[in-house]
């Protein structure tokens, strides 16, 4: 007996030494507070407590584009620690995701800490290292006992590569001093900035679309988990005071009494601390609870409390003079950040039972109350499914494909009304009664009620419409037998192949033309449909013919193993076609491979520069040359044919557009997207112009000067409220095809596009307007009521013919946010189809 208390009061000596060699992060990192952390410093730290301390465990969950480690750890008591597996299986089993459950373990709170989102926003990571260090500070008794009952998840950098360009960049222009004086370059953040990731897309409106990486790697982990109480940290503009919840108005009907209480504890709590020390604050005001892909959102409709937390501190450098001469430091905002981030862990500890409950209610009650007016939807089979069931997959949404025929009745998205049709074999197929039952619901609801018009971002993003398939809608779940998966048969390829033909018809179709242009093969496409005994070419459909390809080494082998991603390629036996679309006539164009150069640099707007670059280099994986616009002039055109122009404002000369003009009539192709429109709008000898008439140009300026006129009249605190009766932060606008052009193949019968500003151009003279806008067109989402009569009969995007070559003006971005599948696919037209 003496032996084994000898032994408790050595392990316990020996526990406690560990502890007490815990270092702060001030006393580990050097100028910690007063210059921002090198990420590898970061990483040090986290593994310093690691091994010092048993209330702490590191898990690598991935690694970033440029090859940074993401991290999380795992913080809680070392009981807990020590049955980490059994707390997350029992976590998952309460509400039907696991069987794994254990009677022996009682329930844990799960609250998951995300900091650094946006790489410049690094008080995030700094104040990380103090969250941590006093969750598991030996002295601190307090946030012990929080521990006992609660595992917290902390993720100290989302961002590394963003974070790492903003670190180094701020590094090497800091001197020994601070300058609080904006005028100091430490204050004025270089091209590209270091908001972003390696692509330059926001991480924070990828949870829910998953396009990059790094949001593809952590979601994977956050779904194994499914914590009850989600904390993004933020920056926002150094002048601002602090945000943290009761968030703003509009918040998505779908959020629970228990997310909103606890939203309002964290403010009386969190505002008690910040009062303590005359810190100013603010709540309610700015950040909304609706678009499902932020931080705080996607958690929100996966049943945790999400939320946001802001701290002001972009533009501020190492400190800066704030609007009302205070100074502000690094270790004001990292203060700041940890108190905040310390009272949610304190709060969501203390309410354990609560948060539990409504967790497990949310989860559990929804998949038999239905939220919204709809338990089923049905898409129609389409090649664009793959896409979307890899989504799907992605957030863990379970669905099925129809395995037999059946009569139906439901709201169908192209149409905006009920309308019947039939389910049939391989139809995609989502039921509401599921465990992921209102994240399924907030992805596929045609109609999101917004109760306020002032939405911090996109208003509309129904799937099907994202994805250009036919999509049902149903208020009933009906009984239909079903199957897993799509059954693909292996194909034989016989030895006498006239033609292998690849529908063009998905973001696949794309990749597979990148992967024949890169290796030399010819390629055509078809301009009407065309057909070979069984086979149907629809327009756009590839044909890579032997007699093109005569020095392709086994021919049928080698275009197999190219085409093989593509399910549904197949093969003809002859060029002899039954309706006169024979592959040797006008109907099939020899396609050029692009050889493209793609501006970039001060000017150009990031993620706009950034979507186009992922969709070369991942989407369809094509070679690019990347120019800073300031470099345009040292570059020679007549090397490339496609330019593409990113939405930007670019300072090009008289000279340089001069020469972009030669070089197109000459045969080079130009995309231009947005705000690049400006370079030809009005411009002689293209066809880009805002009005139709002069009348209506007149009209136009008559009618802006009727309204500052009475603009003089009117309350001034409204408006801000007013100005969004000409906005449109984001919704969903129906186009009509002009189906025989090019850039329209494979689209569908209709174009969805998502209108994320009120630029609008009417429809072309002397251009082909390919996708456009009709009088009395559908919308889903908020149009302000002064744009959306200003949208009949204008132009989305329109193909400019300049003798040989051709300027392609792109007024929507159809690669926003990269989730928008549709338009990957036009965007796919333009780049390889248009010629």
């Amino acid at each position: 007996m003496r032996k084994t208390v000898f032994s408790f009061y050595l392990m316990l000596t020996l526990v406690l030494s560990v502890h007490s060699q815990v270092q702060s992060p001030s006393q580990f990192l050097p100028n910690y507070g007063k210059q921002i952390s090198y990420y590898h410093q970061a990483e040090n730290y986290f593994k310093h407590l690691t091994e010092k301390s048993t209330f702490i465990k590191h898990q690598k969950y991935g690694v970033t584009p440029e090859l940074r480690d993401l991290n999380v750890y795992f913080i809680s008591s070392p009981e807990n620690l020590a049955n980490l597996e059994q707390i997350r299986n029992n976590n998952l089993a309460a509400i039907g995701l696991s069987e794994n459950k254990s009677q022996m373990i009682g329930d844990k709170l799960i609250v998951w800490l995300s900091f650094n989102v946006h790489g410049n926003e690094f008080a995030g990571t700094e104040s990380a290292m103090t969250v941590a260090y006093e969750l598991v500070n030996p002295s601190n008794a307090e946030t012990k006992k929080w521990l006992e009952n609660t595992i917290v998840i902390l993720d100290p950098c989302i961002n590394p590569d963003g974070y790492s360009r903003y670190g180094n960049w701020l590094r090497e222009i800091s001197g020994k001093k601070t300058h609080p004086e904006l005028s100091d370059r430490e204050h004025m953040e270089v091209w590209p900035g270091g908001r972003y990731n390696h692509y330059m897309f926001d991480l924070n409106r990828d949870w829910a679309w998953q396009t990059q990486p790094e949001t593809q790697q952590r979601i994977a982990l956050y779904n194994q988990w499914m914590p009850q109480v989600h904390t993004d940290v933020h920056e926002m503009g150094y002048d601002s005071p602090y945000f943290f919840p009761p968030s703003a108005e509009p918040l998505h009907e779908y959020i629970e009494k228990y997310q909103k209480d606890f939203h309002y504890t964290l403010g009386k709590n969190i505002s008690k601390k910040f009062d303590a020390q005359n810190w100013m604050y603010n709540t309610g005001e700015r950040f909304d609870l609706f678009y499902p892909s932020y931080g705080d959102t996607y958690p929100t409709y996966n049943g945790a409390v999400g939320m946001t937390l802001e701290q002001g501190g972009i533009g501020a450098g190492r400190e800066v003079v704030m609007s009302n001469g205070i100074n502000l430091t690094i270790k004001d905002r990292l203060t700041h950040h940890a108190t905040a981030v310390l009272t949610v862990v304190e709060s969501a500890a203390s309410q354990a039972d609560v948060l539990l409950k409504g967790f497990r209610g949310f989860m559990n009650n929804s998949r038999k109350t239905v939220k919204g007016n709809y338990k089923m939807y049905v898409m129609k089979n389409n090649p664009k499914l793959v896409q979307m069931a890899d989504l799907l997959k992605k957030n863990n949404v379970a669905f099925s494909y129809a395995d037999a025929s059946q009569k139906a009745s439901g709201f169908n998205y192209n149409t905006k009304s009920e309308k019947g049709f039939t389910i049939e074999p391989n139809d995609l197929i989502v039921k509401v009664d599921q465990q992921k039952a209102v994240f399924a619901q907030v992805l596929f609801e045609p109609n999101q009620k917004l109760n306020d018009s002032l939405s911090y971002d996109i208003t509309s993003w129904a799937l099907p419409l994202a994805y250009g398939v036919e999509g049902y809608a149903l208020k009933n779940s009906l009984s239909i037998k079903t199957k897993a998966s799509i059954e693909t048969k292996e194909k034989t390829i016989p030895q006498n192949v006239y033609a292998f033909h690849i529908p063009w018809n998905n973001r696949i179709s794309a990749q597979v033309l990148s992967l024949l242009h890169q290796n030399n093969i010819k390629v055509r496409s078809a301009m009407k449909k065309a057909v070979f005994g069984d086979t149907t070419v629809e327009p756009g459909g590839l044909l890579v013919t032997k007699t093109d390809n005569p020095k392709v080494v086994d021919f049928e082998k080698t275009i197999t193993e190219l085409v093989k991603i593509k399910t549904d390629f197949n093969y003809i036996l002859t060029g002899f076609s039954s309706n006169s679309k024979d592959v040797g006539g006008e109907n099939f164009n020899l396609l050029k491979a692009p050889k493209i150069v793609l501006l970039s640099g001060k000017g150009v707007g990031s993620t706009e520069f950034g979507s186009v670059w992922y969709y070369l280099e991942e989407t369809v994986g094509y070679p690019v040359s990347v120019v800073d616009a300031d470099n345009f002039k040292r570059i020679k055109l007549y090397n490339y044919n496609t330019l593409i122009l990113p939405d930007g404002y670019y300072n090009f000369s008289e000279d340089q557009q001069k020469q972009i003009g030669e070089w197109v009539k000459n045969g080079g192709k130009v995309i231009a997207m947005n705000s690049a429109l400006s370079l030809f709008e009005g411009k002689e000898g293209y066809a880009l112009s805002p009005f139709a008439t002069d009348e209506d140009k007149l009209s136009s300026e008559k009618e802006a000067s009727e309204n500052e006129l009475k603009e003089r009249f009117l309350d001034f605190q409204e408006t801000e409220r007013r100005s969004i009766s000409k906005s449109i932060p984001g919704a969903i606008i129906e186009n009509l095809l002009n189906k025989t052009h090019p850039m329209s193949f494979g689209l569908g019968d209709k174009y969805f596009s998502l209108k994320t500003d009120d630029r609008h151009y009417s429809l072309l003279k002397k251009a082909t307007n390919v996708v456009y806008v009709p009088k009395d067109y559908k919308s889903y989402g908020f149009v302000g009521n002064e744009i959306k009569k200003k949208l009949n009969n204008t132009v989305s995007f329109a193909v400019d013919k300049k003798e040989n070559g051709e300027v392609i003006y792109m007024i929507d971005n159809p690669l926003f946010r990269g989730f928008w599948e549709n338009g990957n696919l036009l965007f796919s037209n333009a780049l390889f189809l248009v010629d």
